[in-house]
């Protein structure tokens, strides 16, 4: 059947629809699927923590069986582990077994130079490219290509220590090993590290003490000649909260960014995938999905994985029929309306109590200046909008008013759970129309 990974997220949409938003985000949301035991029929699951492992176990331990049951039979189950009792050191797994390698990554003229330029590294390491920051919307291939730097590092160097971690994750490390007084372990496993990837940087902005952790990591590897490679949504200059002398430093060595894949490209993803998963897509429902789908890799992904299932579940051959109903389950069947500044100004009007043309004009009492903030923030996040863009629509106002608003919303929503929990169903209200 389809790797773990592609298989991994038909179990989190089962979890998903069996318990709530909080539950799955405090308690699924974290776990990381590492490998399948045919034999014993096991599936190995990785929480963050032994707390959150043994939450899982005895609260909800019947709807992730059933979810791993639902994808690979009844005789499975699951197992969790912690990172302790997971080794620190693995073998590189064949290229046959693992799913993001430069091979499996197909290459078009949206990502050509960003994928050169990691293939370089891979092989060069903290030559020329150092260090590498690529860059790109949600779903474009920038953790694939990272991962593929990694994995072919391993393959090339064997003996070095290739760290592989997310923005995000480098935060909660810190937190914890500065609560643990551990912070001494903590730098010499990042500062002693021969490559340090990092995916989604962009979470670091923001947090005062990481980026101070960061940029001395940061030089204690540049000097010593080893590789770092950043990714993030956008690039350095646009991270409003980063400090500037981390923006500087990122763009020390080489910033490439992956665009929207075109025709010809999708067209290969879509094939790719489905050989993959085994499964035969003729090229008129390639190209059906293809032109249905424009943006974004994980929903040419997400519907090869539907495909595959309907032919597993119903023995359906895949069809223009059978690909409408896999894409109506990602996407709407008919292309939603595009996201506009004017359709997210409403949203956040009508969430805040303030009108759309008080968010666009230049009053200034609190309420009004707050939904106006939200509003370019939110305009950003969705639209990646030049913020001299974005300043126009919002009555000619400049670009460090709008960087400005973004980085009081970011700081905001870090410190304040609320703010934090309304923009992202501020968000999530406008992409699911």
């Amino acid at each position: 059947m389809e790797s773990f990974l592609e298989a991994w997220d038909l179990i989190c949409d089962y979890c998903k629809k069996q318990v709530t938003d909080v539950s799955y985000e405090t308690w699924f949301s974290k776990l990381v699927p590492i490998s399948l035991d045919f034999g014993a029929g096991v599936a190995i699951i990785q929480a963050p923590n032994e707390f959150n492992k043994s939450t899982i176990e005895r609260g909800f331990h019947k709807c992730l069986n059933d979810a791993v049951q639902s994808v690979f039979g009844e005789a499975f189950t699951y197992k969790l582990i912690t990172p302790m009792e997971k080794k620190e050191k693995e073998r590189v797994p064949d290229d046959d077994e693992y799913e993001y390698t430069f091979e499996t990554f197909i290459e078009g003229s949206s990502n050509k130079f960003a994928c050169a330029a990691c293939r370089y590294v891979a092989k060069e390491p903290a030559k020329n490219y150092n260090p590498l920051f690529i860059y790109g919307n949600s779903g474009l291939g920038k953790t694939h290509l990272l991962n593929a730097i990694g994995h072919e590092l391993k393959k090339n160097f064997p003996d070095k220590d290739i760290i592989y971690v997310k923005g995000d994750q480098f935060a909660n490390e810190l937190i914890e090993a500065i609560r643990a007084g551990t912070t001494v372990s903590f730098r010499e496993k990042y500062r002693k590290a021969d490559a340090l990837l990092i995916d989604d940087i962009q979470f670091i902005a923001g947090k005062e003490s990481t980026q101070e952790e960061f940029f001395h990591t940061f030089n204690t590897l540049y000097e010593s000649k080893k590789q770092i490679v950043l990714t993030s949504d956008r690039p350095p200059r646009d991270i409003a909260t980063l400090e500037d002398r981390l923006k500087t430093r990122f763009e020390w060595g080489l910033t490439a960014d992956v665009q929207p894949p075109d025709f010809e490209t999708r067209m290969a993803i879509i094939k790719r995938k489905a050989e993959l998963v085994g499964l035969s897509v003729p090229d008129n429902v390639c190209e059906f999905i293809a032109q249905k789908l424009k943006s974004n890799i994980r929903q040419l992904e997400g519907t090869v994985k539907k495909l595959n299932a309907i032919h597993l579940v119903e023995g359906a051959t895949p069809t223009i029929s059978t690909a409408q109903r896999a894409i109506s389950d990602i996407v709407n069947n008919e292309q939603p309306a595009p996201v506009t500044v004017s359709k997210i100004i409403e949203e956040v009007g009508r969430t805040y109590g303030v009108s759309p043309e008080d968010i666009k004009s230049s009053k200034r009492n609190a309420n009004v200046s707050f939904a106006r903030q939200i509003s370019m923030y939110v305009v950003r996040e969705i639209t990646q909008m030049p913020m001299v863009e974005i300043g126009k629509e919002f009555g000619g106002r400049d670009h460090s008013t709008v960087v400005y608003a973004i980085q009081q919303i970011e700081e905001k929503s870090a410190r304040d759970p609320v703010t934090k929990a309304t923009v992202s169903d501020i968000i999530k209200n406008i992409r699911d129309r």
